[in-house]
């Protein structure tokens, strides 16, 4: 039984500093080179998301209540709890598990190119696209939705890479948080209207 345990550990630990060598080096790939417009660009990619989380919920109720659609207000409200639950799991974990900054734990090899707050497990900005993008993929159920909705926040969660102020596993935290989110809020209903 000790050899299993210590087995088990010892698989474990090697997975983790194996996880976390590669965690770090695509960070440093995608984060070096100089790219003054591209890195402007990212930026924009990231200072869009809180604009349109907002945005996307008040649209979908918005269109509801003009077409008096019962289908689409009942998608606005699920959106924005989509949304609400996404960021308070989000903040929740960061305060719980206070993951360093990338460019904080490694001054000299990462560039820093946007200044957050807080901790960078998971990735908030990250969080919120991708629940805004189920949220919208749910609503609408049209690949001309999902297929920009998702690959907004697919470039979200690269920019948050590409400023240097998350880790990979830090935005795979987010999509897992944010699409999770929005399935969750749609499922519930669904149990809750046995639908």
């Amino acid at each position: 039984m000790i050899k299993k345990i210590l087995l088990i550990f010892i698989l474990f630990s090697a997975t983790s500093v194996f996880c976390q060598g590669l965690d770090y080096r695509v960070l440093r790939s995608l984060n070096k080179n100089e790219m003054p417009c591209w890195d402007k660009t990212m930026k924009g990619f990231s200072s869009a998301v809180t604009p349109l989380s907002i945005a996307v919920p008040v649209g979908i109720l918005t269109q509801g209540y003009i077409q008096k659609n019962d289908v689409m207000i009942r998608n606005g409200y699920k959106s924005a709890i989509t949304i609400g639950l996404a960021m308070t799991l989000s903040t929740t974990l960061k305060y719980t598990i206070k993951r360093q900054r990338p460019y904080d734990k490694y001054p000299n090899d990462i560039v820093q190119r946007d200044h957050p707050s807080t901790f960078s497990f998971p990735s908030g900005h990250t969080t919120c696209a991708f629940a805004t993008a189920t949220a919208m993929s749910l609503s609408y159920k049209k690949w001309y939705v999902t297929i920009p909705s998702f690959a907004y926040a697919g470039l979200v969660g690269y920019s948050r890479i590409r400023l240097g102020v998350h880790y990979p596993s830090d935005v795979l935290g987010g999509i897992i948080l944010g699409i999770g989110s929005g399935l969750l809020t749609w499922q519930i209903d669904k149990m809750v209207n046995k639908k």
